[in-house]
């Protein structure tokens, strides 16, 4: 009975000795269970991230209302500028009076008009440009920094060199 116990009373020192060797050995080789765990956790924190940025806030009826009026100017030219079309061949004369009228529209208002739709046009495009990561620039082959740093040799030039010796 004595033996047993000398040998279980021991076990807790080979249980401590064992777990040190697994901790030196985990330094040399990584345990892969825990390596997966933390690859797990994360793929799961960047999923997380990703649906925070693309969840969508619930919106009231005036937000979606705006959304919908800001949706409208691209189609509306469009298909104004069809609908000319359509009205020349149906009504020529009726065309033609429209168009006389906006022969008298000052240029001061067709400036105003064009700058409206130009900037509306042009925000845009520019908040869609922004959205594309800039193409990185090659780097210069020639700097006039290094240039300048260059030593020139002169050349001789004969006509300076008469002019030189005929002043003296």
């Amino acid at each position: 009975m004595g033996l047993i116990r000398g040998l279980t009373a021991g076990s807790g020192a080979v249980e401590t000795l064992g777990r040190a060797a697994q901790g030196i050995a985990e330094v040399f080789h990584p345990n892969a269970t825990e390596g997966q765990r933390m690859g797990h956790a994360a793929q799961q924190a960047a999923l997380a991230q990703l649906s925070e940025e693309f969840d969508m806030p619930a919106r009231g009826w005036f937000d979606r209302c705006v959304d919908g009026l800001n949706r409208l100017p691209r189609p509306m030219l469009a298909l104004g500028t069809l609908g000319l079309f359509v009205y020349a061949m149906v009504d020529p004369a009726g065309f033609a009076r429209r168009m006389e009228g906006l022969a008298f529209v000052p240029d001061p208002l067709w400036w105003l008009l064009g700058a409206i739709v130009g900037f509306y046009f042009g925000a845009r495009e520019l908040h869609y440009v922004r959205r594309v990561p800039p193409t990185p620039r090659p780097a210069a082959l020639h700097s006039s920094w290094h240039a300048a740093d260059e030593e020139t040799v002169a050349e001789v030039n004969p006509a300076l060199g008469e002019w030189a010796a005929a002043r003296d």
